[in-house]
């Protein structure tokens, strides 16, 4: 059994092994940061991972933006996204769920002295989340219910004597409300994208009859909603965890074929207003309609990062980027107008799987290794045999700028030490990066044996490209092989 110490104010401490420091070091103590914008505004900061350390940093913090506002500090630490632990999740899904959240965010932070004393210390971070929320919190639900022949709704609103706006729900035991997860006692605080605490019960019941197939709403249970008032916290959305919501958005995963990807990219106004970007007719046995693609499904994101109100030109932009393969995130018209209807992005809840892949395609990790101070690009020598050199081109038609898009396995170009994704610097020592795929491959073509290719791997050429490092004087030369030059067709 532990021995208990004891403290007396006459006798002193009886452990001689405590001391009493005048410089006691604070606890580490994250900070929550409610944002709150505007429409058509941002929050007004950027998050950043930083190359070889851990955690998604807090940069360039606008002067009077939400974040600002909010108390958000350059280098801080985000440690919860909307109530979800995101310290150990791939940044660019922290970024989305930032992106997704609507008007308002909560994020939770450490400064980055706290951050690093915690990970000095082998504190755990999930724990210290825990313990700042408390016990005994559950999420709010979002509950999607779909009116029955019999059941109706299968609810009952209760309102609270003499405090207008706040209502109590008692769903029909295994009826439509209880099977989506609406429980007795708890405390309705939106539906359909409408908050109900300035709603009269009147109101509210005239509201609900004119849903003709369904609702939904944003719950809470009773304890839940007492830990969020003792933290002075609004209650969102965002902050919710969903049961039976419909119209999920659909992840398709293309490897481009010999014809290119089979669908085309249409900017349209639909029925609502809003403009769209819309997948218009997709080609029979191609690789979209393979990956599940459907004509007039709606693009949500492009390789994991989100498209809508991005410029049609960027959009087609990045899929051309993509290089052999891009992964698109889809929702359809009828599912885009039920969110718009919720006020908030399908991206919300929705987990994507995205594969880890460069912006230039066939990078493997050992090829993307850059040096800490310079860049190094290499000289590939290739000889040509009876079946060319081995290669094949790609580029952004009408823009400058040409990658290798394939290598022949056993040809010259990979013998050459030619790789997937490299871009090309020079051609037989004639400066090509500024100019177009049609010119260097008639540089190519033109061009005898041996071709003599100076190429950056995608994911240095990138770097050098945002001026971080600066490229070796001297490239690292490689052996020997040409190109059945043909230009993709990317969309």
């Amino acid at each position: 059994m532990s021995q208990k110490f004891t403290f007396n104010p006459k006798e002193g401490i009886d452990n001689p092994a405590l001391v009493i420091s005048d410089d006691i070091v604070p606890d580490v103590c994250p900070r929550l940061c409610l944002l709150k914008r505007e429409e058509g505004q941002g929050f007004g900061f950027y998050l950043q991972k930083e190359t070889g350390c851990r955690g998604h940093v807090v940069q360039q913090v606008a002067s009077w933006s939400a974040a600002e506002r909010s108390g958000l500090r350059d280098g801080d630490r985000i440690l919860e996204v909307n109530e979800d632990f995101v310290d150990n999740q791939e940044h660019s899904k922290v970024v989305l769920k930032v992106q997704a959240s609507g008007l308002h965010v909560c994020l939770l932070v450490l400064s980055a002295e706290q951050y690093e004393r915690a990970l000095s210390e082998g504190t755990d971070l999930m724990a210290l989340v825990q313990a700042h929320r408390g016990n005994g919190c559950a999420r709010p639900r979002l509950c999607h219910i779909n009116r029955e022949p019999g059941f109706g709704l299968g609810l009952s609103i209760i309102p609270t004597e003499g405090d207008k706006g706040r209502f109590y729900l008692d769903p029909v035991s295994e009826g439509p409300a209880e099977r989506a997860g609406v429980r007795a006692g708890d405390r309705l605080l939106w539906i359909n994208g409408v908050m109900v605490s300035s709603l009269s019960h009147s109101a509210l019941t005239k509201k609900i009859k004119k849903c003709e197939d369904y609702v939904t709403i944003l719950v809470i249970d009773s304890i839940s909603d007492d830990s969020y008032i003792r933290r002075k916290m609004p209650i969102f959305p965002a902050l919710a965890c969903t049961h039976n919501l419909p119209h999920r958005p659909k992840t398709l995963h293309l490897v481009q074929g010999p014809e290119g990807y089979g669908f085309l990219l249409r900017q349209e106004k639909l029925t609502s207003g809003r403009i769209a970007h819309l997948l218009r007719e997709v080609d029979p046995s191609s690789p979209a309609e393979v990956a599940g693609m459907e004509d007039g499904d709606l693009l949500l994101a492009v390789n994991g990062e989100q498209v809508e109100g991005v410029e049609h030109e960027d959009i087609v932009r990045r899929i051309r980027q993509s290089g052999q393969q891009v992964t698109l995130t889809t929702i359809s018209i009828q599912g885009r107008e039920y969110y718009t209807q919720l006020g908030f992005s399908p991206l919300l809840f929705y987990e994507q799987d995205t594969p880890q892949k460069g912006r230039f395609p066939g990078l493997t990790p050992q090829r993307r290794d850059v040096h800490s101070h310079q860049l190094c690009p290499r000289l590939c020598v290739l000889h040509k045999e009876d079946a060319g050199f081995g290669f094949s081109l790609a580029g952004t038609q009408n823009e400058p700028g040409t990658y290798i898009g394939q290598v022949a396995a056993g040809r010259a170009a990979e013998r050459a030490g030619l790789w997937e994704g490299d871009v090309i610097m020079e051609v037989d020592g004639q400066h090509v990066e500024r100019q177009h795929f049609e010119e260097v491959m008639s540089l190519i073509k033109k061009a005898g044996s041996p071709l003599r290719l100076l190429v950056l791997a995608g994911s240095e050429y990138e770097v050098l490209r945002y001026g971080r490092l600066a490229m070796s004087p001297g490239p690292i030369p490689h052996g020997t092989q040409d190109a059945d030059s043909t230009q993709h067709k990317f969309v």
